[in-house]
């Protein structure tokens, strides 16, 4: 990880109009990637991670989804300005993304190399051949054998890791200067996890890639992340080195997260932690701390309005009023 900021999300907000309201998915989610870095984002499902990422890159659905606020800055140039030709060269190419489930990401009735090729061709511009060889070169990079015969094959004659390793190899063919993975092993067995994990941590260095990488295991970002945010209800509540994040949680949110996860160098001899509750309806939501009624550690003005952001040191950042200075109010 460098210095160099090549990624900054500033007050983003993605918002879609349903029959029963407006769902504020994203409201007010602020964050910035460095150079080689790899940011991880956790949380509960609904919490508005992939829907940060899809606003990223400009691919939310609309209707009923519309980005109303903030700015992406890739390199300092605002995405959400761009047209829709300026956005496609940019998508895919500077910027990839693994989606969660490969089977449905691939197109069934084309074979792999139709897939690649095209992509390596449209963005690269090299010859049919060209892009051919270096397609193969990626799938062998991303560990599939013979490679060579594979490469001709439709996407249901692999297997769902070796699906993964295509999506994979596809998303890193353009030498991408940002790769967001979404979950990109919620549908495999354990072992492969670790394996595609460790893929995209190996290329990914190599090539010299910053990522972000949405999950809901904390252990893959305590092994693979840099920066951490947590998210919850739309809104990053937590954000830092992932390293400090997890030896002082801050927020309460965070807390229960990491205090939830059993522990192998403990007697697990109590009844595992949960947060009690469920996550809020995000339609139309008050202007509240939305975490208040799980949280026991809740005061009045919990009730009445959102936090401030609380800075500490090395970027440290946690929404909370305990830390913005709601004992005084």
């Amino acid at each position: 990880m460098t210095d160099e900021v090549i990624l900054q999300v500033k007050d983003l907000k993605t918002y879609f109009t349903v029959d029963e309201g407006v769902v504020k998915a994203v409201d007010g989610v602020s964050f910035d990637l460095h150079k080689g870095e790899t940011l991880g984002i956790v949380g509960e499902s609904g919490c508005g991670k992939s829907v940060t990422n899809l606003s990223i890159i400009n691919m939310i659905p609309s209707p009923p989804g519309k980005i109303v606020g903030g700015k992406v800055l890739f390199h300092d140039k605002d995405l959400l300005a761009m047209s829709p030709s300026e956005i496609r060269h940019i998508r895919g190419n500077k910027i990839s993304m693994i989606f969660q489930d490969p089977m449905t990401s691939l197109n069934p009735f084309l074979k792999v190399s139709t897939q690649m090729v095209e992509t390596i061709v449209l963005h690269q511009g090299l010859s049919k051949a060209a892009a051919k060889e270096k397609a193969i070169e990626m799938l062998k990079l991303a560990g599939i054998p013979a490679p060579e015969k594979r490469i001709d094959q439709y996407p249901h004659q692999f297997s769902g890791g070796m699906r993964q390793r295509v999506m994979i190899a596809m998303s890193l063919s353009c030498n991408p200067e940002i790769l967001i993975a979404d979950e990109p092993t919620s549908a495999l067995d354990v072992t492969i996890q670790a394996q595609i994990l460790e893929l995209i941590q190996e290329l990914t260095t190599r090539l010299g890639t910053a990522v972000i990488l949405i999950t809901h295991s904390l252990g893959v970002v305590a092994g693979t992340c840099d920066t951490l945010c947590v998210m919850y209800a739309g809104r990053v509540v937590e954000r830092g080195i992932t390293d400090e994040v997890f030896a002082e949680p801050k927020h309460p949110y965070t807390q229960g997260l990491i205090h939830s996860v059993p522990r192998l160098d403990r007697d697990n001899t109590d009844r595992l932690f949960s947060i009690q509750g469920q996550p809020p309806n995000v339609i139309d939501l008050p202007d509240c701390c939305p975490f208040y009624p799980r949280c026991e550690k809740a005061m009045d003005i919990c009730k009445k309005k959102y936090p401030k952001i609380a800075h500490f040191d090395q970027g440290r950042a946690v929404s909370c009023w305990l830390y913005s200075g709601g004992k005084d109010e």
